[in-house]
């Protein structure tokens, strides 16, 4: 369950670093509100799944999810460029992510 909780944290990071970014400064009221709905959400499944996983472990898996997630967002939306170094770097660091599940 923690692994679980773990991975739709660092979801929800994704959705509040990608909310912080379109809140311009927290002057766009939707924006500012997902981002302090998706931050509360975040932090609080952080919090729990340390409770069951070492807290290195935890953060690291979190803030790898949640830096993919919004990349990856971002050259969807085109608002980032692609290219193949980035993608093959952001596959290094989800294969990292997989790794510390397996050795856990």
């Amino acid at each position: 369950m923690s692994w679980l909780i773990l991975m739709l944290s660092g979801v929800c990071e994704a959705v509040w670093a990608t909310a912080l970014g379109k809140s311009a400064g927290f002057s766009r009221l939707v924006p500012t509100v997902v981002f302090l709905v998706a931050l509360a959400a975040s932090m609080a499944g952080l919090a729990f799944a340390m409770r069951g996983l070492p807290i290195g472990t935890a953060y690291a898996v979190w803030v790898g999810i949640g830096a993919v997630l919004t990349v990856v967002y971002a050259m969807a939306t085109g608002s980032e460029p692609v290219s193949l170094l980035k993608v093959l770097f952001l596959l290094g660091i989800v294969g990292s992510v997989v790794g510390l599940k397996l050795v856990h």
